[in-house]
């Protein structure tokens, strides 16, 4: 069986963590891999529907996301998660679940809240400006942005598929990945 890994991509709402994972998936699955996508947006509406976005519920909702791709994992799939998951110290728990079975590496899909509040298209931002949304990562809310990721893509400087191309050559490095993967 192949070795399963979680990519834990992390930043902003509108960093590009969807974007990217969506890009490097599909390089994945071209070169035969199982890949499996965890969402934050659609894991909220089906694993946590209900919670909330308080510090609790938030962490609630990434411990989750991190049992449930610690499980995937195990079965040998490339696990893709694309969550925002603010908070360091419950990055690291989701971190320990999966090392358990396999590989974590973090990517840090860095933006400013500027540019992530130009890219949006809900309106999330600018509701969040004005107060009308509490507890928004990055206005009202903190993003602690991780201290040591394994990888570090600025995608105000790097398109999305630059950046995917640094993951996938990240991910040969690390010999979680063939060579092969088309960058």
């Amino acid at each position: 069986m192949t070795n399963g890994f979680t990519l834990w991509f992390t930043g902003l709402s509108g960093a590009g963590k969807s974007t990217i994972a969506e890009i490097v998936g599909r390089r994945l699955e071209d070169a035969g891999r199982a890949v499996e996508y965890l969402d934050g947006d659609v894991v909220r509406t089906h694993l946590s529907k209900g919670l909330g976005f308080s510090k609790e519920d938030r962490d609630t909702n990434i411990e989750r996301i991190g049992w449930v791709a610690s499980r995937l994992t195990r079965h040998g799939a490339a696990v893709l998660v694309s969550a925002i998951s603010p908070y360091e110290e419950t990055r690291r728990k989701a971190r320990g679940m999966v090392e358990e079975f396999g590989s974590f590496v973090e990517v840090y899909v860095e933006a400013s809240v500027e540019t992530c509040a130009e890219r949006d298209v809900k309106g999330l931002y600018e509701k969040a400006f004005s107060g009308e949304i509490k507890e928004f990562t990055g206005v009202s809310d903190p993003y602690e942005a991780p201290v040591n990721p394994e990888l570090r893509v600025d995608t105000e400087t790097l398109t999305p598929d630059e950046s995917a191309r640094l993951i996938l050559e990240k991910l040969a490095e690390l010999g979680l990945v063939e060579d092969e993967v088309p960058a």
